[in-house]
């Protein structure tokens, strides 16, 4: 009845840095996994605030580091609803930084429509595609690229 049941292993960790210049991805770069978004939606999964926190960590670790957020979307729909969908993923994005302490200063973004698939999963001139739903998800991403250090 005295004892909690917890055990205390200290564990020693080496901290390392990692080099990165502008004009890397920082997701990439720390092996954090792609912010994905639902079809012809912008808010942030829970999924996606996991790693965004990820980002976020770096960010506070790094106060001089400032990111271009760059957002895309799928093949479905027109381009010019594509192009207004991701520059609303890329402000939800920045948002959500923005929410937990990160200077809009710090932040820039773009959304890029459906100009930069990730694969062959174009739409053209139809907006119909025989891709898989995973296929398509891939190109629903936000990147994070670094413009300055």
């Amino acid at each position: 009845a005295n004892e909690t049941g917890k055990t205390f292993v200290p564990i020693e960790l080496e901290l390392g840095k990692k080099p990165v210049k502008p004009g890397d991805d920082l997701a990439k770069a720390f092996g954090i996994k792609i912010i994905y978004f639902d079809l012809d939606k912008s808010f942030i999964r829970p999924d996606a605030a996991l790693e965004l926190a990820k980002i976020l960590d770096v960010m506070e670790q790094n106060p001089t580091m400032e990111i271009d957020v760059r957002s895309h979307t799928d093949c479905r729909q027109t381009a010019a609803y594509n192009a207004a969908l991701s520059d609303r993923r890329a402000k939800s994005t920045m948002a959500w930084l923005i929410s937990k302490g990160i200077a809009k200063n710090r932040l820039t973004g773009k959304g890029y429509g459906e100009s930069q698939l990730v694969n062959d999963c174009g739409c053209e001139p139809t907006n119909q595609s025989n891709c898989s739903e995973e296929q398509h998800q891939a190109n629903r991403r936000s990147e994070f690229i670094i413009t300055k250090l």
